[in-house]
C-alpha cells in the first residue's frame, strides 16, 4: 500500500473498512475491562500512540521518556536502523517517496516539503497530548520520533489503524484505533514523514520555519479523502 499514489484513496477506503471492526473491538475492550484508557481531556489524541517496536539487541542506552532506548544514526546517514533508505526519489500528489515507494521527507536549504510541514500540524493536533510535543514522548506514551526509526512503515500504519493494547506494560495502556478517523488517516503519511524528519534530527523542535507551497495535486487528494 503506497499512499499518495493514484489508487491511494481506494486503499484508504478498503483499509478503513477492514479496521472498523477492530476499532469497535478495541473500544469494547476498553469499556469492559479495567484497562486504563487516556483521560477525558486526551480522548482522540495520540494518532500513533504506543507504536514502540522492538529495540535492537545491541542497544544499551537509557530509555527515553516513553520507555524506549534512543536510536543512534550517523550524521547524514540515509538508512534507518530498520534498514529503510529514506532518500527522496519521486514526488506524487505533493508527497515524496523513496525508491520503494514509501513516503519520506525532503528538506532543502531549510525549506520543508509541504507534507512534512502538514505532518507537524496534524501531529500537534492529534498526537502530542499522549506522545508529547515534537514526537519526544511522555510518561504516558513512547517517543514516536524513535519508534518510526525501528518500525516498518506498514507496521506503523497497522498500529495506527487498528490500535494497540500494551499488555506488557504495568499500566496496561490501550491506544484507540484511528483507521476511521479522517483527521488522522487522511494524513497518516504526513504524520509519518514528519516523525521521520524529527527522528533523524533533520527537523528541529517546533514549527518548521519555512515550507514549500501546497500543490494542487495535494489539495485534490486531500479533498477526495476527506469527502469519503
Amino acid at each position: 500500500m503506497k499512499f499518495g499514489r493514484n489508487d491511494s484513496m481506494k486503499a484508504i477506503t478498503s483499509l478503513a473498512s477492514l479496521v472498523l471492526a477492530a476499532s469497535l473491538a478495541t473500544a469494547a475492550l476498553a469499556q469492559d475491562t479495567t484497562t486504563q484508557t487516556p483521560p477525558p481531556a486526551e480522548a482522540g489524541a495520540g494518532a500513533a500512540a504506543a507504536t514502540s517496536g522492538a529495540a535492537p539487541a545491541a542497544e544499551s542506552a537509557a530509555p527515553t521518556q516513553g520507555g524506549e532506548a534512543p536510536v543512534g544514526m550517523a550524521e547524514s546517514a540515509t538508512t534507518l536502523p530498520n534498514g529503510m533508505d529514506i532518500t527522496p526519489v519521486t514526488q506524487e500528489n505533493g508527497r515524496w517517496y523513496n525508491a520503494e515507494g514509501i513516503p519520506t521527507y525532503k528538506i532543502e536549504n531549510g525549506v520543508v516539503d509541504f507534507a512534512t510541514f502538514n505532518g507537524f500540524r496534524r501531529y500537534s493536533a492529534e498526537c502530542h497530548v499522549c506522545h508529547g510535543p515534537d514526537g519526544e514522548g511522555s510518561t504516558y506514551a513512547p517517543a514516536l520520533k524513535e519508534s518510526v526509526l525501528r518500525m516498518d512503515y506498514y507496521d506503523f500504519q497497522e498500529v495506527v489503524a487498528s490500535g494497540k493494547q500494551d499488555v506488557n506494560s504495568a499500566a496496561n495502556l490501550v491506544m484507540p484505533a484511528f483507521g476511521t478517523n479522517k483527521n488522522v488517516w487522511c494524513y497518516i503519511d504526513d504524520i509519518y514523514v514528519y516523525l521521520l524528519a524529527r527522528g533523524t534530527d533533520e527537523l528541529p523542535r517546533g514549527r518548521p520555519a519555512e515550507r514549500a507551497d501546497k500543490s494542487e495535486e495535494y489539495t485534490a487528494q486531500e479533498d477526495s479523502c476527506m469527502s469519503m
